[in-house]
C-alpha cells in the first residue's frame, strides 16, 4: 500500500506517461456540495428508433441508407472534423519573421468514420457480453490494418483485411487518398460527454499529423525505452501494479484494468496489455477475447457503481499508422477511460480554475476508486430481477 499518510495529506503524483503531475487532495472528499447536479441517466430506450440515423435500415443526414447490419457498421462521418480534400495552405510570410514564429498553422487532412457497436439502439458496451464485444475489436483491427503504412514494421504482422465487409458495400473506408500518420479510435458515452446520439457507437479519426496526447505519450515511452535499456514502460508498470494490487480493478491473462497512480478523473481506468503489444494487429484470437472481457468488466462496473448509465470518454492509444522503427517499437497498446462522475450519478467533476491555470487536481485517491470499482463486479444492475 502507499504510505498511509498519503490518504490524509495533499500531495502530487507524477505521470510518467505524459511527464506531468497531478495534485491529490484526499481530505476534500468531505466538503459539502451545493453546485451543479447532472440528471441521472436511467432513460429506457427502444431496441429500434425509426428516427435514429444509426439504426439499421434508417436514412442518414446526407441521404444514404444504413444496411440491415447484424453487429457493427462503419461509414464515413457525414460531418467529418477533417477531410481528404481541401484547399492547399502554405505560409507566405518569409522565414524568420515574427509571424512565422508566433502565428503558425499547418494543414491537416484525414478521414473520419462512425462505427456502431450493435444494431440495438438501447444497448451500451456495459450491456454486451465479451463475445458481443469481440466483433467490435475485430472491426477496429480491420480498420486499423487497412490504414497501416506498407513501410511500417506492423505491416509484416497484419492479417489481410477484408474491409469493406460484404454486408457494408456502401462504405468506402478502405480507399484513402494519402498515407495518414495516426488513427484515434474513441467513444463518447452519455450526454455529459457530449454524445449526440444514444445508439451505441464510437468514432475513428485518421490524420496526417500525430495528435498532441498520443504524441506526448510516445515521447515518454521512447525516452523510457532508451534510458532503461530497451524495457517498455507500460509493461513494467503493469507488472508493478499486479504486484502491488491496490489499484487493480480487473485482470486476466492478457490485460490489466487499473486506476492509474497518476489518474486525474475520479474513477479513471486504464486497460493495458500486460505484455508488450504495439497495436491491435499484435493480438491473437485469445488476446482479442481477453481484451473484450476487460472492456466488458470495466464498463459494467462503471454502470454498477452508481446504478446509472455511467458517462465517459474512452480512447485507444497504440502505434502510429506510419512512423520510425523506434516509434513503433516503443508504442504500447492501452485504453484510457475518462469518466466525469465524482460522488454520485448526479455530481460530476469539473476541470476548472486551478486545474486550467495550474495543474490537474483530484480528491478521491486512485486506491479508493479502485476498491469501489472492484466491489462492483458481478451482474449488471439493470439485468438483476426486481
Amino acid at each position: 500500500m502507499p504510505d498511509a499518510i498519503l490518504d490524509d495529506i495533499s500531495h502530487r503524483r507524477y505521470n510518467p506517461l505524459r511527464g506531468t503531475w497531478v495534485l491529490v487532495s484526499p481530505h476534500r472528499t468531505k466538503r459539502p456540495w451545493q453546485g451543479q447536479r447532472e440528471a441521472a441517466s436511467n432513460t429506457t430506450l427502444p431496441a429500434y428508433d425509426p428516427s435514429c440515423y444509426l439504426c439499421p435500415g434508417n436514412p442518414r443526414a446526407q441521404g444514404d441508407t444504413n444496411p440491415e447490419y447484424k453487429d457493427t457498421f462503419v461509414f464515413v462521418n457525414d460531418y467529418s472534423a477533417v477531410k481528404e480534400d481541401q484547399a492547399e495552405y502554405k505560409c507566405e510570410t518569409q522565414d524568420g519573421s515574427l509571424s512565422c514564429s508566433l502565428l503558425r498553422a499547418e494543414p491537416v487532412t484525414g478521414k473520419c468514420y462512425v462505427m456502431t457497436f450493435s444494431p440495438s439502439h438501447n444497448l451500451t458496451l456495459a450491456d454486451l457480453s465479451p463475445s458481443e464485444i469481440l466483433p467490435i475489436i475485430k472491426t477496429w483491427t480491420e480498420i486499423y490494418t487497412a490504414h497501416i503504412s506498407p513501410t511500417s514494421p506492423l505491416a509484416k504482422v497484419s492479417a489481410p483485411t477484408h474491409l469493406p465487409p460484404n454486408s457494408h458495400e456502401q462504405t468506402n473506408h478502405i480507399r484513402t487518398k494519402a498515407q495518414y500518420r495516426y488513427m484515434q479510435i474513441f467513444e463518447n458515452k452519455g450526454a455529459a460527454m457530449g454524445c449526440s446520439n444514444p445508439h451505441p457507437h464510437g468514432q475513428v479519426w485518421t490524420t496526417t499529423g500525430l495528435p498532441e496526447e498520443p504524441g506526448l505519450e510516445l515521447e515518454q515511452l521512447r525516452r523510457y525505452r532508451r534510458e532503461q535499456g530497451g524495457m517498455n514502460m507500460l509493461e513494467d508498470y503493469a507488472k508493478l501494479e499486479v504486484e502491488k494490487k491496490e489499484r487493480v480493478v480487473f485482470q486476466n491473462k492478457g490485460f490489466l484494468g487499473v486506476c492509474p497512480w497518476w489518474a486525474t478523473w475520479p474513477f479513471e481506468v486504464m486497460i493495458v496489455a500486460r505484455q508488450h503489444k504495439r497495436a491491435l494487429v499484435d493480438f491473437n484470437d485469445d488476446e482479442r477475447s481477453e481484451l473484450a472481457e476487460a472492456i466488458a468488466e470495466v464498463t459494467k462496473r462503471y454502470d454498477n457503481l452508481f446504478e446509472t448509465q455511467f458517462p465517459y470518454s474512452m480512447g485507444l492509444h497504440q502505434a502510429p499508422l506510419e512512423g520510425s522503427d523506434t516509434e513503433i517499437q516503443a508504442s504500447h497498446f492501452h485504453i484510457h477511460f475518462y469518466p466525469p462522475l465524482l460522488r454520485s450519478a448526479t455530481v460530476r467533476k469539473f476541470l476548472v480554475g486551478y486545474e486550467m491555470m495550474a495543474e490537474p487536481q483530484r480528491d478521491i485517491t486512485p486506491e479508493q476508486a479502485a476498491a469501489r470499482l472492484r466491489d462492483c463486479g458481478g451482474e449488471l444492475y439493470r439485468k438483476k430481477p426486481k
